[in-house]
Formats: structure tokens, sequence, C-alpha cells
């Protein structure tokens, strides 16, 4: 077996990286809230449509018990259930700028991303694989469970934005929060073998799911 590459970062503990990210995400649909509530007051008032729209995304979340998570936490919390606890009424689909809701009730939700990070699914293979272009947060499911790998994202200017090491979850999958706006080249090691595929956050059509990367 290959020992791992040598680390070129000294990147934050698994702990303190995911507290970082839940203030960058709190703080960010924090302003959001402020913003929303600034535009009301010179806005018409708001259609019995809009209310309804509102109450539905409230009674989704409240039924499926994410009431009061931000987006981060509603995505992350979903995609590491496991397979068997998934909900098979609820549709959660990340893209670039939103997480979408819709469930078999009709009720829908939209919860936008923050603006500085992009949420990429990344399900390495060696042998079986599925076509994916947003990632589905209840339905997707890639062939390495419970699987250790190193994620390294390069920048196209050499600049390494993340080196760590991740387990999959249950699905098959591990998310990381990608900055936007870039281009950049994602590597995947584990138990010696490696994969690569090309990565990019410069566009509301860009991928939110990896499934293309084969370990060899």
């Amino acid at each position: 077996m290959n020992h791992p590459l040598p680390s070129t970062t000294s990147p934050a503990s698994p702990s303190v990286a995911a507290s970082r990210r839940r203030r960058r995400l709190s703080a960010g649909l924090a302003a959001l809230a402020v913003a929303g509530i600034a535009l009301a007051g010179c806005a018409p008032a708001v259609s019995p449509a809009d209310v309804d729209s509102v109450a539905s995304a409230r009674d989704l979340l409240a039924a499926h018990d994410l009431a009061g998570l931000d987006v981060g936490e509603v995505i992350e919390r979903l995609d590491a259930m496991p397979v068997a606890d998934r909900p098979d009424d609820l549709l959660a689909s990340v893209e670039p700028d939103a997480l979408l809701l819709r469930d078999t009730s009709g009720r829908e939700s939209r919860l936008p991303m923050p603006d500085d990070a992009v949420y990429i699914s990344v399900a390495p293979f060696r042998e079986q694989t599925h076509e994916c272009h947003f990632h589905s947060l209840t339905t997707c499911v890639g062939e390495l469970s419970d699987t250790e790998m190193r994620i390294v994202l390069t920048a196209d200017d050499g600049t390494v934005l993340i080196d760590e090491m991740r387990r999959t979850h249950d699905n098959g999958f591990t998310g990381v929060w990608v900055p936007r706006g870039i281009e950049a080249t994602l590597t995947v090691e584990s138990a010696g073998l490696t994969g690569t595929v090309p990565l990019s956050t410069t566009s509301p059509d860009d991928r939110t799911c990896v499934t293309d990367l084969q370990l060899l």
C-alpha cells in the first residue's frame, strides 16, 4: 500500500474546520435575513401566494426535523444520514446557488447558499458509479461507503485549497465546501489508489456531484 502524499499545507482539524464553516454559513444567512427585512420596508405588501410559499417551506422543514437549521446544517445532516434512515418522501437537490427541497405533499423550500462557498459531494469509485450533476442528498448512493480517503483540491494557480483526510458517509459520498469562482483539480487517494478530475465553481450550472473520479 502506498503511503499518502506528503501534505503541503497544515489544515485545521475537522472539528475546527467544521466550526469555522458553520460560523461563516450562519453569518451569511444572517446577512441575507437582515437584507430581506430592510428590503421589505420599501417593498409592496406580501401577496397571499408569497405567504403560502413561506408557510409551505416552514412546514416542510418542520415535518422533516430540519427546522431551525441553516443551509449548511441541513445539507450535512441529510448527506450523513444512514441510507436506511433516509426519508422516502423528500427530495433535496444541491445546486451551486441554493438547496432545493420538495416533498410528496407538494411543499417546497429554497435555502440560499453562502456567497463565498459551494457544497460539492464526491463519490470516488473503483468499479461502479452513476451519472450525476446536482447532488441529491436523499437518493444518491456511491460505491465506497465508510471509506477513508485523502482529498486534495488544487487551484489552477497551484494554491492548495483543501488537503485533508476524510471518510465517506454511508451513502458513499463525502462533502467539501469549495470557494466560489475557481477552476481547480480535485485529487482523491485511498488504499494506494488515486484519481483526479477537474472542478469548477464559476457558474450556477456547475456540477455539485462528482461521480466520475475513478480510483486506479
